[in-house]
């Protein structure tokens, strides 16, 4: 099967949606783990310290990958971007404000205002972590059941009929609270590499076992939720890749446990990002040929050709000062260093 440039734009967007889950879902989940602190005052410090520590010279990078992919969806597929805009326009603004909010708060946590300020500011950063990654679960949950469809949500009738029921049912819910445990559980493993600690090791080892669980479960409830996306979820049971994307998956998942129960981080890491990065590209192919189910198809909603070409150059382009960047910043920050964290301690609540 020829790849045509549609599919490879719509595939370029599906990359960039996965580096933003593994690297800046990872951020939303320490903050879910910030909020979650616990033991004795001095170890809940020293956990919310490590967490800004990881964070802090990485996070703003990190939604490059966001910006990428909605850049390209309303160049390269303006009705898709068009339906999406207009029927989940309640829960992606919710989003947009989430990250506004929680981006804010952690700056003004760190690097302002005496302790009450600082509590304040971090119970705002902790809460938009937390209810942020549902809402982009919801509407990724939303395009699968059909809500972005010419159908669904905004098709007509008054506000609540057209723009938050086709969203506020089980399955997009099901599918925000399984984002929310795969955030959480990259967020734990990668902590337990961050940490230089040992007992810090110990309890992100011990929350990232727990978050593991959160995630076989809320996956367990979003398949028993998902006749409600029929679509997308004939596609994940019945398509001829369906048994070996599964197999793989689990894998990784047994990998993850097991490199974790035996404290293995760095094969943790691996394993747990294999098996998100397998998890979303599990979606993408379930609706493929469609951008937008039941009746979006990719090459229906792709622009001109010409306009295509001139995207993927300056992708091309654009990569060419991406990638080296990133990689620079990533070599100056996250590089083992026997160095104490620079960021600034945060005070215990």
């Amino acid at each position: 099967m020829t790849l045509s440039l549609p599919d490879l734009l719509a595939g370029i967007i599906l990359a960039a949606l996965t580096a933003y889950v593994l690297l800046a879902g990872a951020d939303f989940g320490g903050g879910v783990w910030d909020l979650l602190a616990s033991g004795p005052p001095p170890r809940r410090a020293r956990q919310r310290d490590l967490i800004a520590h990881a964070i802090g010279p990485v996070w703003e990078a990190n939604h490059v990958w966001l910006i990428l992919a909605v850049v390209l969806l309303f160049t390269c597929f303006p009705p898709a971007f068009a339906r999406v805009a207009i029927a989940l326009h309640v829960p992606l603004t919710l989003v947009l404000i989430g990250i506004v909010l929680r981006g804010s708060a952690f700056t003004f946590r760190s690097y302002g205002g005496d302790r009450e300020e600082e509590k304040h500011w971090g119970q705002v950063f902790a809460v938009a972590s937390l209810v942020t990654p549902i809402l982009l679960g919801v509407a990724v949950g939303a395009v699968a059941s059909g809500a972005a469809g010419e159908q669904g949500a905004g098709s007509g009738g008054q506000f609540y009929e057209a723009y938050v029921a086709p969203w506020l049912k089980p399955f997009p819910f099901a599918v925000g609270l399984f984002a929310l445990a795969c955030f959480a559980f990259l967020a734990a493993v990668y902590l337990t590499l961050e940490a230089r600690d040992r007992d810090l090791q110990e309890d992100f080892r011990l929350r990232a076992i727990g978050a593991g669980v959160a995630v076989f479960v809320t996956a367990a409830l979003g398949l028993l939720l998902s006749h409600q996306a029929s679509f997308v979820g004939r596609g994940l049971v019945g398509a001829p890749w369906a048994v070996t994307l599964h197999v793989l998956t689990g894998g990784a998942a047994v990998t993850a446990f097991w490199a974790l129960w035996t404290r293995r981080y760095r094969a943790a890491r691996v394993a747990a990002a294999a098996q998100v990065t397998l998890i979303l590209w599990g979606w993408g192919l379930a609706q493929y040929p469609y951008l937008l189910p039941p009746d979006l198809t990719i090459a229906a909603a792709a622009a001109p050709r010409v306009t295509l070409q001139l995207a993927l150059g300056a992708v091309s382009v654009g990569a060419i000062v991406l990638f080296p960047s990133l990689y620079y910043l990533l070599r100056v920050f996250k590089r083992p260093s026997s160095a104490p964290p620079t960021t600034p301690p945060i005070p215990p609540r």
